[in-house]
């Protein structure tokens, strides 16, 4: 437009210039030339325009009308080694012994994948293999879930992490904004683990309380209307669909249809988490989970023996229910402007709290009591002042005898250092290597020390029992991203 509208001036000077010094038959056919000139132009802008507004159209019509890729594509290489200094298993006894990997790669894909097919509407996925290197295929533990594959190292094939959709709107004209989802959603990296993943962006709940990839829907509330940055989620899922048949039988042919009894349950779960308040430098964030029909195992009989009636073993019943609680709080910039370094310096502390219920003949974490555990979790972040956005991380775990958070995805290749019964110690440097925003590295240690024994899948039918296991890992890793 601004091209043509410059050629008409200029030719229109030209015409006049020209015109002044030339007769006057001359001059009017210069005149009729320009005029001539000038409505091809008229017409040439004309057909710009109707393109301008087609391809605005495409442009528009593209937006929506596909779905987005990107890549999260991590290698790492660890040595780990465990040191049992008080520690029997079944009868034997391992007090003394030591175990070790000093060089365990691994390498994990994620394929992100991202739709809008309109404004309020969107979809999320992610594709994800976890291997290591040289490994064999580990799925045949039947204790192992679809959801936990991609949050351990075991094959290289492609499962879905994460699948949903989310529904964007508001009651009303100038009503409450809501979202509603349905799906598996992305509940690993929570709230205070980004900075021990080196991710900007954590995950949806407390990293405290819940670790593990969940299928379920969720409603959310935007409430910083009333209160400035809160929000309230209220999720409800299924962690494990038991005694579904699907084949003939003697009994019958019983597509999933579900025998009555205690031995293989549903496991349903209802969580309320949010933001109670969150002005970009102060955040503090809650989360309650209850867990209806946990696993356990019934009284008055080994665990792990036969059933009386022959209907399996005595553990993973539906013994309880469990409720986990955590409050975390996390300051992004510490103080006032104090200077550069606190501004860019981030720290943070979690309380939380599980506690087990059994049911009547039932026991949980080896009690038929309600048995309360306890957690606190402290970390820190700081400019590294080598590199232009590193930082150097400092973090601290406890926890008590039976506290038994919801963490199936590992947090370390030593097991989960969030779920210690016991002390946990931390340090590890983020960085750009390269400094290529793209090469996102870590070095990282963490050392355990576990006072009971390991909580591991929070596996209600085992007793905690006084134990010394010290656990060490030195991990390196280059992520890439695009």
């Amino acid at each position: 437009m601004r091209k043509s509208l410059f050629l008409s001036l200029a030719a229109s000077c030209i015409v006049t210039s020209l015109s002044a010094a030339a007769p006057q038959n001359e001059s009017n056919a210069l005149e009729e030339r320009l005029k001539t000139l000038e409505q091809k132009l008229v017409k040439s802008d004309k057909k710009v325009k109707k393109l301008e507004k087609k391809l605005n159209a495409v442009k528009a019509h593209d937006a929506f009308d596909n779905i987005k890729f990107s890549i999260d594509f991590r290698n790492a290489v660890e040595s780990i080694n465990y040191k049992y200094n008080n520690y029997s298993y079944q009868g034997t006894d391992l007090s003394g012994t030591e175990s070790s990997n000093d060089s365990l790669l691994t390498s994990r894909l994620y394929l992100n994948m991202k739709s809008s097919p309109m404004p309020k509407l969107s979809f999320k996925g992610q594709m994800a293999v976890y291997s290591t290197w040289g490994g064999s295929h580990l799925s045949h533990d039947a204790t192992i879930k679809d959801w936990s594959e991609s949050s351990k190292p075991t094959d290289t094939i492609f499962r879905i992490r994460q699948a949903y959709f989310v529904w964007k709107d508001r009651f009303g004209e100038e009503g409450l904004p809501y979202a509603f989802s349905v799906g598996r959603r992305p509940a690993t990296d929570g709230f205070l683990a980004n900075f021990r993943e080196n991710m900007d962006n954590p995950g949806s709940p407390l990293a405290h309380v819940t670790n593990m990839e969940v299928n379920g829907a969720m409603l959310k509330l935007v409430l910083n209307k009333y209160l400035e940055g809160s929000f309230v989620k209220f999720v409800y899922g299924r962690a494990h669909s038991g005694g579904i048949e699907t084949l003939y039988d003697t009994t019958g042919y019983r597509p999933y249809a579900q025998e009555e009894g205690d031995v293989d349950e549903n496991v349903d779960f209802f969580v309320m988490l949010g933001s109670l308040y969150n002005n970009g430098q102060y955040n503090l964030m809650f989360e309650n989970a209850t867990i209806f029909d946990t696993k356990g195992a019934r009284t008055g009989l080994a665990v792990a023996a036969e059933l009386p009636d022959g209907s399996g073993k005595n553990k993973s019943l539906d013994a309880g229910t469990a409720n986990l609680t955590a409050l975390s709080l996390q300051v992004n910039g510490i103080g006032n402007e104090i200077n550069d370094f606190l501004d860019n310096s981030n720290a943070f502390i979690s309380f939380a709290m599980t506690n087990y219920d059994p049911n009547s003949g039932h026991q949980l974490l080896g009690s038929t009591d309600n048995e309360r555990g306890t957690s606190y979790w402290v970390g820190v972040s700081v400019p590294d002042m080598i590199t232009e956005s590193g930082a150097f991380g400092f973090e601290f775990n406890h926890g008590s005898k039976y506290w038994t958070p919801i963490t199936w995805a590992e947090d370390t290749a030593i097991g989960s250092k969030i779920a210690v019964r016991g002390d946990a110690y931390e340090a590890y440097w983020n960085f750009d290597l390269f400094g290529v925003k793209n090469l996102s590295s870590q070095i990282r240690y963490t050392h355990v020390q576990h006072d009971y024994t390991p909580s591991i899948r929070c596996a209600g039918w085992v007793t905690p029992q006084k134990v010394d296991i010290e656990a060490d890992n030195v991990r390196f890793f280059i992520r890439y991203t695009y």
